[in-house]
C-alpha cells in the first residue's frame, strides 16, 4: 500500500470534565468522522485527563478514524506549565487489546504509543502556540491559545 496523507478537520474547541479542549479530526473519508464514533470517542475522553496541578485546564485532542476497524482518540494534555500529559483510548483495534471490532467501543489505550504519522502533526503546532500565547507572554492568554489551531486541509508538510 502506498503512503497517503489524510484530511483534518479543527471542530471548535469545547469543555469537557473541566477542560478546556482543542478538537482535530483526522480521517480518509470526505465524509469526516462518524458521529456515533465521535460521541463514543468523546464519552471515553474524561477518563484520560490527569489530575489538576495548577496548570491550565487545556487539553487538544485528535480523534483518527483508521482505514479499518480501528478508532482512536489521543488526548495531550498541558502539565506543569510545560509538559504534555498523553493518555489514549482505541476502539475495533484487537492488536491494540479491543474485545471487539466495533468503532465505537472505545476502551483505554495500554502500553507507550503516542499517535501514528497522521495523528503527529497538530503536536508541533500546539507546542509553538502553547509557548507563544502561554509562556512568552507576560500574562497567558488562554483564550488566544485555544482560538490558535492548525489550520484544516491534510495531514501532510505544513511548513
Amino acid at each position: 500500500m502506498a503512503f497517503a496523507e489524510k484530511l483534518l478537520w479543527v471542530p471548535p474547541p469545547i469543555e469537557l470534565g473541566g477542560r478546556h479542549i482543542k478538537r482535530y479530526h483526522v480521517t480518509a473519508d470526505p465524509a469526516g468522522i462518524d458521529p456515533e464514533i465521535e460521541k463514543a470517542a468523546y464519552a471515553i475522553l474524561p477518563e484520560l485527563f490527569p489530575e489538576p496541578d495548577g496548570t491550565p485546564p487545556a487539553t487538544f485532542v485528535v480523534l483518527h478514524r483508521g482505514g479499518d476497524d480501528g478508532a482512536y482518540i489521543n488526548a495531550y494534555s498541558w502539565a506543569w506549565d510545560n509538559a504534555l500529559h498523553f493518555a489514549g483510548a482505541v476502539a475495533g483495534q484487537p492488536a491494540l487489546g479491543c474485545p471487539d471490532t466495533d468503532s465505537a467501543h472505545f476502551i483505554r489505550l495500554n502500553g507507550s504509543l503516542i499517535g501514528c504519522v497522521w495523528e503527529l502533526p497538530p503536536l508541533l503546532h500546539e507546542r509553538d502556540a502553547w509557548v507563544r500565547h502561554m509562556l512568552a507572554p507576560d500574562e497567558p492568554g488562554l483564550d488566544a491559545y485555544l482560538a490558535d489551531s492548525l489550520p484544516e486541509g491534510t495531514t501532510g508538510d505544513r511548513s
